[in-house]
């Protein structure tokens, strides 16, 4: 239940997190966001009952890590960025990645040898030495170190936000909501969430220890999506930057269906080249989605974009979510995941096929019916 709430929240946080950012600013944002992760990972050695878990994991890390999800990576790309923005949102989205690769086997070492509690207070450490480079380093805009967003020509107009961050997001998403790209965008995403997430991460090592597999083994495996995930996302980025987001999404969803047609037999007590070239070309294809949604959201809907990729992002966990527990029914009641990966595959292809429905969209940029901040003169 805990991890379920913060899943939840990391996902929903988002958009929030965004309008904050607009309105309050990034390092603000950012500094208060790690604050209330130490908060909850050091809150954790004092439980004594288990809706303590639900809040101090649950809640309060969920809503501290999805304050820093993808959402943020758009607003800095925005902000500081005109050229290039496809390369910089892959490089900051792998950021993700090799922070799971760099710190989780650590953390696991911990909790395994001296007890999960010591592991929880590193994760609270970590989180705060962190603060106060983020208060020395971090900057809102490139205006405010004299400089210019990297290849603009001039300083970009100042957004003077005059309402609550809450009634920003809300009011993003309604206007958003009535634009048909927008579900095209939060569908295919929630389908991403709904493959990767939810179905892979969540279910690869027990399906592969239904076929003999140990459990060391399957973890390396998963593990290795997360090498490949770096790469694929800068790489993703890289296209972005040069070729139509709308069709860079339809290949990848494509290809991610027919791999998961394919998975089913790949499966063996050990680990076989078949199954390893599928772990290479998935771990390319993870997150590879980033970069051309936010390059989609901004298009499409301008100043708002941010906010707008926060509220697709949240679909991407509601699908996330779903997929995790009806794979779970389904191993349940058939006693094999074989119908969780066609179906999943089944969905891979109809988000493909959504987002080449965006082809037949005019190219707008921003579209007219998202409110705009009021810009003020920056000197």
């Amino acid at each position: 239940m805990a991890v379920s709430v913060n899943l939840a929240l990391y996902g929903l946080t988002s958009p929030f997190a965004a309008a904050l950012m607009e309105r309050f600013g990034i390092r603000r944002v950012v500094s208060v966001a790690l604050l209330v992760v130490a908060a909850g990972s050091g809150l954790t050695v004092f439980m004594t009952a288990s809706w303590q878990l639900i809040l101090c994991w649950g809640v309060l890390v969920g809503l501290g890590t999805g304050s820093m999800a993808l959402a943020f990576v758009a607003t800095v790309t925005s902000a500081w960025f005109v050229k290039h923005r496809g390369i910089v949102t892959g490089v900051l989205t792998a950021g993700s990645a090799a922070g799971q690769l760099i710190f989780l086997p650590g953390l696991a070492s911990i909790a395994g040898s001296v007890g999960w509690r010591v592991a929880a207070l590193t994760v609270a450490g970590a989180a705060l030495i962190v603060v106060p480079l983020v208060a020395w380093l971090l900057r809102d805009r490139p205006e405010d170190v004299g400089l210019l967003a990297y290849g603009a020509t001039k300083p970009q107009p100042r957004p003077v936000i005059e309402v609550s961050a809450g009634r920003r997001a809300i009011d993003v998403l309604f206007r958003a909501a009535r634009t048909r790209n927008f579900w095209l965008l939060a569908g295919g995403f929630a389908i991403c969430g709904a493959t990767t997430n939810g179905l892979v991460g969540t279910h690869f090592i027990p399906a592969a220890m239904d076929h003999g597999m140990g459990e060391t083994a399957a973890a390396s495996l998963l593990a290795l999506v997360g090498v490949f995930d770096i790469a694929g996302t800068i790489f993703s980025g890289w296209l972005t930057d040069r070729l139509d987001s709308r069709v860079l999404l339809g290949a990848y969803y494509g290809l991610r269906g027919l791999s998961l047609f394919a998975l089913p037999s790949l499966f063996a007590g050990t680990p076989q080249p078949s199954m390893l070239v599928f772990i290479v070309f998935y771990g390319l294809d993870w997150v590879a989605t980033v970069p051309p949604t936010v390059a989609l959201c901004r298009r499409y809907y301008g100043a708002a974009g941010p906010i707008v990729f926060g509220w697709v992002f949240a679909s991407h966990q509601v699908g996330a979510a779903f997929a995790a527990v009806a794979a779970g029914i389904v191993r349940d009641q058939l006693g094999n995941y074989d119908l969780a990966w066609y179906i999943a595959g089944l969905l891979s292809c109809a988000a493909a096929v959504l987002s080449l429905l965006m082809l037949a969209t005019r190219r707008r940029t921003p579209t007219p019916a998202l409110p705009e901040p009021t810009p003020s003169v920056v000197a």
